[in-house]
């Protein structure tokens, strides 16, 4: 599904591990020890740089060459390093030996005679006969010139050297020396240590820090083309991009389009590089680096599923990111970097609270905060309540209308259509008309403006979020599923999506709950829900044990508090209550401060009631005399129950329901001899 362009509103990061994580620090590489003793292209990366046929390696009738013709299109190939040690390079730069063998060609480790002898870096191509690889360099010298990213490999220079092999100028991109270890490196020496792939909130983080470079040179209107984790660079606590070799103007429909099978997307051979096909690289690096993807015909092939990878499995927001960044349809995928970042974010903050149950509440970039609590009983939230109190989407700051919804403050359909008048070019307007004919419960006006606006912007997620709230009113089957498929890092899809699963789905509707819950605290909702379907499944303590993680700072803390007591002792058999269990909920209520006097009299009921029917049953009281303020006698429990049932006669408005409170109070009064 398609969604609105978020560059404009990207989500603010910090370090590296984006403010959410720690990264362990990767020290730099002193270059002396970089360079290869023995520099080698093993023959399964032997390619021919024209066709893309093996070259080079052994066959039944010959040996493997490091040098020669491709046998098929008959283009010139080598595969050792064209520059010795103390090679000078443009009069300039002395080679002091080869680091690494790229996908365009040797890299090697040099020093800058006129720069006080600092490090450099060359990279040359691996066919300087091959017309296409040449033509690449000039462009991507061109472009490098004006790259200035903290996480782009800074670039010095560009130079030529004579190759003797050609008699022939070579030309060489001269490169700052970055010294760190590939995030390849870093999963390969994880996997030995481990056996395992990179721990999922490690592995976000690592593309995470990429996605704003990614963004700087689509906005230039140029494609990476290759990221992938041989490409990507950490030092300390930076990652840097260190092969620009591929880099294309979006708009060359003519040049070679260099990349790593498996990595690109199945499109770009018709499409050319855009920013889809850069979004569905990104999701294949961040598949590398979590899991092992299965091998077809000697290539990565497609993601696995949940059920066969237990990573997907224990992670669903994860899961649902790299499907919609590997969508088939380029048109499904994440419509730019900023939005990618922000859902990623998302799903990080998910990841790591998860991983050590700490909430990492953060405010969204799509949706505004709850309006509300739904559903603080044992039933579950109606479709009217759920709507009121769900987060509403944010309004695009940049959109004609937002100007004038800032200034007003109606909420009926009527109303705000006459502030708003023609809302000519907006579609915040129209949307906000639509939000509100839903809050007012006027069902065919919602659907008939939502039909319309859905004409001008058919794949935006607000439509589906508005026609699945559309459904919750006519009792049809709501897809907060596709919402929360489009934006797998926001919380209130999957609180929507929690709440109409409570009568189908009780298992999926408790993990959604809790996954929100435990991530971002400011949603009640979803402790009241969580506890809820705990409650209905018997289990009690861990009801409590959610609703007791809701804040003294929160204006729900006292709900939570006296729906925990609640938990503890209603509908519980006498069979099951022990003189421990009663104190328990009676020292909580103790703890209380309820200025509501019928509020107090009620949740004071649930503990004296509770004591009552255990005494009757033959409790034997062994602990202090006193329970709340009376004593732990049965005499005792009935007077505090008397006057308790006496309170809420007083405050009840009603005559009828007065009586009635009365004549519970006369019921459960201590008998006398007058």
């Amino acid at each position: 599904m398609r969604t609105r362009s978020a560059s404009s509103r990207s989500a603010g990061r910090g370090r590296l591990g984006a403010g959410v994580i720690d990264i362990p620090s990767i020290p730099k590489i002193d270059p002396a020890t970089a360079i290869l003793a023995n520099p080698q292209v093993p023959e399964a990366d032997r390619y021919c740089g024209k066709c893309a046929k093996p070259v080079g390696r052994t066959t039944a009738t010959a040996e493997a060459r490091v040098k020669g013709f491709c046998p098929d299109c008959g283009t010139r190939y080598s595969f050792e390093p064209r520059l010795k040690t103390g090679d000078l390079v443009g009069g300039q730069y002395e080679v002091a030996g080869a680091l690494a063998h790229g996908g365009l060609g040797w890299i090697y480790l040099a020093t800058d005679h006129r720069v006080n002898g600092r490090w450099v870096v060359l990279k040359g191509l691996i066919d300087t006969g091959d017309a296409d690889a040449l033509t690449a360099a000039v462009a991507e010298r061109r472009f490098l010139a004006e790259v200035d990213h903290p996480n782009i490999v800074k670039i010095h220079n560009f130079t030529e050297h004579i190759d003797p092999d050609v008699d022939a100028p070579v030309g060489y991109i001269v490169m700052e020396y970055v010294g760190g270890t590939s995030l390849k490196q870093i999963l390969r020496d994880y996997r030995t240590e481990t056996g395992n792939h990179l721990p999922p909130a490690r592995a976000i983080a690592y593309v995470l820090e990429m996605l704003p470079a990614l963004g700087y040179l689509h906005a230039r209107g140029w494609a990476y083309c290759d990221f992938k984790p041989d490409n990507v660079m950490q030092t300390e606590e930076r990652l840097e991009l260190i092969d620009l070799g591929a880099v294309i103007a979006m708009d060359d429909d003519t040049s070679p389009i260099y990349g790593t099978i498996g990595y690109q997307a199945p499109e770009i051979g018709e499409t050319g590089p855009t920013v889809a096909t850069e979004v569905y690289t990104v999701g294949r690096t961040l598949a590398v680096l979590l899991m092992r993807l299965p091998v077809v015909n000697g290539r990565l092939g497609p993601l696995p599923t949940a059920d066969t990878e237990p990573v997907l499995a224990q992670h669903d927001s994860l899961y649902r990111f790299l499907l919609r960044a590997t969508d088939p349809d380029p048109d499904a995928r994440f419509a730019s970097m900023g939005e990618m970042a922000e859902q990623l974010t998302g799903v990080l903050r998910e990841v790591a609270a998860t991983d050590d149950n700490i909430a990492r509440p953060a405010m969204s970039t799509s949706f505004g905060p709850p309006r509300g609590v739904v559903a603080l009983g044992d039933t579950a939230p109606e479709p009217a309540k759920l709507i009121a109190t769900l987060p509403a989407p944010l309004v695009d700051p940049t959109d004609p209308g937002a100007a004038l919804l800032a200034t007003t403050n109606a909420a009926n359909p009527h109303d705000l259509e006459q502030a708003f008048g023609n809302a000519g070019d907006s579609v915040e307007i129209p949307l906000r008309l639509v939000r509100a004919e839903i809050e007012a419960g006027n069902v065919e006006a919602a659907s008939a403006r939502l039909t319309k606006i859905e004409s001008v912007i058919p794949d935006d997620w607000r439509c589906r979020w508005y026609r699945a709230q559309l459904a919750l009113l006519t009792e049809q089957v709501p897809d907060f599923d596709a919402v929360y498929a489009a934006l797998p890092g926001e919380a209130a899809p999957k609180l929507a999506l929690a709440a109409t699963l409570e009568h189908t789905d009780n298992d999926h509707a408790l993990a959604l709950y809790e996954l929100v819950w435990r991530t971002d605290h400011q949603f009640v909702s979803a402790a009241f829900g969580a506890a809820r379907l705990r409650r209905a499944r018997g289990d009690r303590a861990g009801a409590v044990a959610v609703l007791d993680q809701v804040e003294q700072t929160s204006a729900h803390y006292l709900p939570a508090a006296i729906a925990a007591v609640n938990t503890l002792l209603t509908n519980r058999p006498a069979t099951e209550l022990t003189e421990d269990l009663i104190r328990t909920a009676a020292d909580r209520v103790a703890r209380l401060t309820i200025e509501a006097r019928g509020e107090a009299a009620r949740v004071r009921i649930t503990v004296l009631d509770a004591a009552l029917s255990w005494l009757r049953l033959g409790g034997g009281v062994t602990g202090p005399g006193k329970l709340l303020d009376v004593d732990f006698t049965e005499a005792g429990v009935r007077t505090g129950l008397e006057r308790c049932w006496r309170i809420l006669a007083r405050e009840a408005d009603d005559m009828w329901t007065r009586f009635a409170l009365v004549d519970q109070a006369n019921a459960v009064r201590p008998r006398t001899r007058r």
